[in-house]
């Protein structure tokens, strides 16, 4: 059985962009195929809510090889997406001035549907824990009104000094 939603589905406006891609790159180290965020359209400091979508593209890295004929998008790309969302209200929020939040684990994650080319998986995450060394987020998946993934993530703080050479 699902969680109880974060926040109703049928509410989220997605018309109203806070942070757009120029914004995210700001804030996320992700770029390329590995961008999972389209946009953010809320943050809310006080309830520790964020709130994003993803626009799944027909022309994504894995539409040609991941059930060739019925694209699905991977479970994997679903959680890196929660990651990502977390990883924005981290740095949105100043827990930390340098560095990154890396993806350092999930648990009680579970996939109730599909997300396919041409929709929008909407993210609706929820600070368990905010510490400078590692969060936990509550993060939930919506396809419209359903809910396709819910789980937990934690995201650890990556410096800058901790960072891989070239």
């Amino acid at each position: 059985m699902p969680p109880v939603a974060l926040v109703d589905p049928s509410t989220i406006d997605t018309s109203r962009v806070l942070g757009d891609r120029d914004a995210i790159h700001r804030f996320n180290p992700q770029r390329f195929e590995m961008e999972q965020l389209t946009a953010v359209i809320h943050v809310d400091r006080e309830e520790r809510l964020i709130i994003g979508y993803k626009d799944v593209a027909e022309d994504e890295f894995w539409v040609r090889g991941h059930m060739p004929g019925y694209p699905l998008m991977p479970g994997v790309l679903m959680c890196e997406a929660a990651a990502q969302i977390a990883s924005y209200f981290c740095k949105e929020v100043g827990l930390f001035e340098s560095g990154f939040v890396g993806f350092g684990g999930m648990e009680e994650v579970r996939f109730r549907g599909p997300v396919r080319p041409g929709d929008r998986l909407i993210l609706v995450g929820k600070a368990i824990r905010l510490h400078r060394r590692h969060s936990i987020f509550e993060v939930q998946g919506f396809v419209k009104t359903n809910m396709v993934f819910h789980g937990k993530f934690l995201g650890v703080m990556i410096s800058r000094e901790d960072e891989l050479p070239g």
